[in-house]
């Protein structure tokens, strides 16, 4: 029988190899030649699954939110309000090694779109990703003020556009001193900036 080839996962491979070589020697060394060697591959393997270097790095950029979404999409709303809230944000926060690693390939990524002249698909993927955490910081505090867990008089949108603003300075912080901004230093700081909120 031929042989069955997952593609999917064959790109996953690749694209992770990727993060591989811009995690340790950063995003301009990510050439088609040093991303093969890092999964064990021929540069005409990798070539057949990505054709040109904007798909790799847009697939590569791709699988960082996918990944995050598939993780927020799982988990169950158990608990009280604010620890359901803190559990769907805690996954855009670099809090374990999986999640450092994705945060530190996100920001070469996004120094990567900033340095691009013009709008490509790298803004288009950063555009993306932070239009959903902030969707995801609207949704969240929207179902805490129906659920009348929020104190009166606060503006919604505001509240949400400092809660992203939270998120992304924290995870910042979380990758340039780690020693520092620990994990349960992350979840104290999160957690308490959603107490001030709470009635």
């Amino acid at each position: 029988m031929p042989k069955i080839v997952d593609h999917t996962a064959r790109r996953e491979e690749i694209a992770e190899a990727l993060w591989r070589v811009v995690r340790r020697d950063g995003i301009r060394a990510a050439s088609v030649r040093t991303i093969a060697a890092e999964a064990g591959w021929s540069a005409g393997a990798v070539r057949y699954y990505f054709p040109d270097q904007d798909g790799l790095l847009s697939f590569a950029m791709d699988l960082v939110s996918r990944r995050v979404t598939e993780r927020i999409s799982a988990i169950e709303p158990k608990g009280t309000a604010t620890t359901i809230a803190l559990r769907y944000l805690e996954e855009a926060l670099p809090l374990d090694a999986e999640r450092r690693a994705e945060f530190d390939v996100w920001i070469a990524f996004m120094a990567q779109a900033q340095a691009e002249t013009g709008a490509g698909s790298l803004h288009e993927h950063v555009d993306t990703v932070h239009d959903g955490l902030r969707r995801l910081c609207e949704s969240l505090l929207n179902v805490l003020a129906n659920d009348g867990a929020l104190k009166d008089g606060l503006d919604l949108r505001r509240e949400a556009e400092r809660l992203h603003a939270l998120i992304d300075g924290l995870a910042l912080h979380a990758a340039i001193q780690p020693e520092r901004t620990t994990p349960t230093r992350l979840r104290q700081v999160l957690r308490h900036h959603l107490e001030t909120l709470m009635v």
